[in-house]
């Protein structure tokens, strides 16, 4: 049996804060997609060149919606309650992670270099970046039904 080389990808992760949902809510607005397992995603032309980059606040581990409050509108009405100082839905930490950012579609892009877009265009630094391997992680988490962080497996492959 032959080795194959795993197609890796460059990314940059934020763990999870309130500084970081408040970042997200006030530079980007609205995710354009709420996937009912979580994440909530972004793409803009943010990425060095202006490659088009996705943005996806990744789910903890079981994740599970506060109840009265629909997929769509899980961000907004947590993002609103933190930037306010009132009291969210759900504590960000028990919903997610933390954010991912990585080329779209496949564009190939200098790892620092798309820190650095990365950075500018949300107004925070990244803590961790690199190229990594979304499809070990990806069958990871469905191998488990959404029982591992996707964040941690991130930050893990980043750190080696």
């Amino acid at each position: 049996m032959g080795l194959v080389s795993p197609l890796r990808v460059p990314t940059c992760v934020w763990r999870i804060s309130a500084a970081l949902v408040v970042a997200l809510d006030g530079r980007f607005g609205e995710p354009l997609d709420a996937y009912v397992n979580g994440s909530q995603v972004w793409v803009r032309d943010d990425g060095p060149g202006e490659i088009c980059l996705e943005w996806r606040l990744h789910p903890v581990a079981r994740f599970r919606r506060p109840s009265g409050v629909a997929t769509d509108e899980v961000f907004s009405a947590v993002a609103l309650a933190v930037a306010q100082g009132g009291a969210p839905p759900a504590a960000p930490r028990s919903l997610w992670d933390g954010l991912e950012a990585f080329p779209a579609y496949g564009d190939d892009a200098e790892p620092a270099l798309l820190a650095g877009a990365a950075a500018a265009a949300l107004g925070l630094v990244p803590d961790a970046f690199g190229l990594a391997d979304h499809s070990v992680i990806g069958d990871a988490w469905e191998a488990s039904a959404g029982g591992v962080s996707i964040i941690d497996a991130l930050l893990d492959q980043l750190a080696g």
